[in-house]
């Protein structure tokens, strides 16, 4: 009998897939299948059972697909002929890449036409088992990394998948600087987004062999530095830099002179401000110190006021007459001699009197003023005083009716001589104009009655 034997596979991980030697296979048989890898067996060139990781016995109920097909011995015999496929899940790090030769493209930036180069380097996994076996392997003894696209180092020995990684890189590459408007000289700045463009281009073929491309990197791009495109290339590129540079240096210039000029004007807009707040602030002040010295003033004159028992409009009539009392005085009356004299003297005994009875002042505030008129007017014989006999001799005189033609005058007969009393004043002399206060019974010639107010009757 077929000794039951154990099929495992324990290799190098830069294998894809491997195929076991043993062919005739014992039924019981132990199948071993790790956590990265599948198994698949094969007959007559058909894929059968698929085998994840774990150990599996090999028996007729286990493999169902090939229990049809294999012919069971007689006699004891129980061995049936397969193969057995191991494949590596595992995702295969750092395959290798590179163009063959140079790409002709057309650079956006310039409109010349320059040739480039480019490498890098993939990561690689299996996705379907059945189609790697199928449409890569075949019949052969398994699929190792280097034949994906090539052996020691980048574009050389047998490869299967080279010819399609460079025929993409090559189209896809001057496709996307043409479409993104690459400059060829930043070409290294945008090397992620060509990366990323050609992945998922190649990942499109890759599918249909079961493998997945999860990373894709454009490492290097090689530039033709004796080309003479080239270097017309990257002397428009520092001529046009330069041009720039210099422009945004005199438009920072620009901007930097009207940013000064800008705070210039608004430093000096802001002092003539302050200035201004401080002229105003000090008028205020001033206003502020003479307004409250003229109600301090105000206040110390009210209070004076009203200790002397009077008010401001009393102290305001007071100066009125005073006023008019001087100008009386010093010959201020419209008459001249003796005449004027009188009418000035009767004005201010009529301005006094108006002031003692319009705004009521004290005797204390008004009889020194008082004592002086009455002075006056008894030298003048406006006012007999110390005989209240002669006051009553003193008569108004007869109204004159202009109407009427003037007839001579008669002639006054003498009054008795009195006897000579040397204890008694003299008689007054009558004068004209003269009047007496119905009210206080004083004899005058002025126009208001001092003491009282009254107004001289018509």
């Amino acid at each position: 009998m077929e000794i039951i034997s154990v099929i495992k596979y324990e290799g190098s991980n830069e294998v894809f897939a491997y195929k076991h030697p043993k062919e005739d296979i014992t039924i019981g048989s132990q199948l071993i299948v790790h956590e990265s890898q599948e198994a698949l067996f094969f007959r007559d060139g058909k894929a059968l059972d698929l085998f994840t990781a774990g150990r599996h016995t090999l028996t007729t109920y286990n493999i169902p697909l090939l229990r049809d097909l294999m012919k069971l011995g007689t006699g004891g015999e129980n061995v049936f002929h397969a193969e057995v496929y191991f494949i590596n899940m595992t995702t295969q790090m750092g395959i290798l890449w590179g163009t063959d030769s140079k790409v002709r493209l057309f650079d956006p930036a310039s409109g010349l036409h320059v040739e480039i180069g480019a490498s890098g380097s993939f990561n690689l996994k299996v996705t379907d088992s059945r189609k790697l076996i199928l449409k890569i392997v075949g019949t052969t003894d398994g699929l190792l990394q280097s034949d994906i696209v090539g052996g020691e180092g980048v574009g050389y020995g047998t490869s299967k998948f080279r010819s399609l990684v460079i025929n993409k890189v090559k189209a896809i590459l001057a496709r996307v600087i043409k479409e993104e408007n690459l400059n060829i000289l930043e070409i290294d700045a945008y090397l992620d987004v060509l990366s990323e463009r050609l992945r998922k281009e190649i990942n499109e073929e890759f599918f249909e062999y079961g493998l997945f491309m999860p990373e894709f990197y454009v490492t290097t791009i090689m530039t033709p530095d004796d080309d003479p495109n080239f270097q017309r290339l990257k002397q428009q590129f520092a001529d046009k830099t330069l041009k720039v540079r210099e422009e945004e240096v005199r438009r920072a210039e620009a901007e930097a002179a009207q940013g000064r000029k800008i705070v210039e004007a608004q430093t000096e807009a802001q002092l003539k401000m302050v200035g201004a707040q401080g002229e105003a602030e000090a008028l205020r002040i001033k206003a502020q110190a003479e307004a409250d010295a003229y109600r301090m003033k105000a206040e110390a004159e009210a209070q004076e006021m009203k200790m002397k028992g009077y008010s401001y409009q009393d102290e305001t009539a007071r100066k009125v007459g005073m006023e008019a009392m001087q100008n009386g005085i010093t010959g201020g009356g419209s008459g001249g001699g003796a005449a004027g004299t009188i009418g000035d003297v009767a004005g201010l005994g009529v301005a006094l009197g108006a002031m003692g009875g319009v705004i009521n002042m004290t005797k204390d505030a008004l009889n020194p003023i008082m004592g002086q008129s009455t002075q006056l007017g008894q030298g003048f014989g406006g006012v007999v005083s110390g005989n209240p006999s002669a006051q009553q001799q003193v008569a108004p005189a007869a109204p004159v009716d202009a109407s009427q033609p003037s007839a001579p005058a008669a002639p006054v007969a003498p009054a008795p001589a009195a006897p000579a009393d040397p204890t008694s004043a003299a008689p007054s002399v009558p004068v004209a104009g003269a009047w007496t206060c119905p009210s206080c019974g004083k004899g005058l010639t002025s126009k208001f009655c001092p003491d009282c107010g009254t107004t001289r009757p018509e």
